[in-house]
């Protein structure tokens, strides 16, 4: 998947600016998907040039006008287009799995130190996940254009918890090995 994908898809919500994309990938799509400032105006140009947004400047008083981006109909286009493609399973890069490999040569205090980060990593991003959830589907079932986000953060609250366990039994098997 592309960053202009991840933009279009957010963009089918409302118009937002390229600061409001950002925040908007803090409090939704973060997890599978991650982006910059810098990345999402660049990509908010190439999507302007091909026509999958438009944009207008909202003037504001005291501070810089605001861009505000709309995903056009060429745009709502591409994104049915790209959904039919295959999906791919996702890459993993981590570090700390690379570590793991290689147990009985590195430090395994600073390893212990590095999950046990990670475990805190993950139990306060599950606690913004349940936030979100308590806030955006604290009504119960959610409408039918909102039951693909209420999935996509379960999966997001499974991934977490997984991790957490993960973590723990980590934790504890390098506990027990005093090596």
């Amino acid at each position: 998947m592309a960053l202009s994908h991840a933009i279009l898809v957010c963009l089918t919500e409302r118009p937002m600016s390229g600061y409001d994309l950002a925040k908007f990938f803090d409090t939704s799509i973060d997890f599978f998907w991650k982006a910059t400032h810098p990345q999402i105006y660049r990509e908010l140009k190439k999507l302007g040039e091909k026509g999958h947004v438009s944009s207008i400047e909202e003037v504001q008083s005291g501070k810089p006008n605001r861009i505000a981006y709309s995903i056009t109909d060429g745009g709502r286009a591409a994104l049915k287009e790209w959904s039919r493609e295959p999906v791919a399973l996702p890459l993993i890069k981590d570090d700390l799995l690379v570590r793991l490999q290689a147990i009985e040569y590195v430090d395994k205090k600073a390893l212990k130190e590095q999950v046990a980060t990670r475990l805190e990593a993950h139990r306060e991003q599950l606690g913004q996940y349940f936030h979100i959830k308590d806030v955006r589907f604290s009504d119960g079932q959610p409408p039918a254009e909102d039951l693909g986000k209420l999935m996509g953060l379960e999966l997001g609250i499974q991934n977490e918890q997984g991790w957490i366990s993960w973590c723990e039994s980590v934790l504890e098997r390098l506990e027990a090995d005093k090596q």
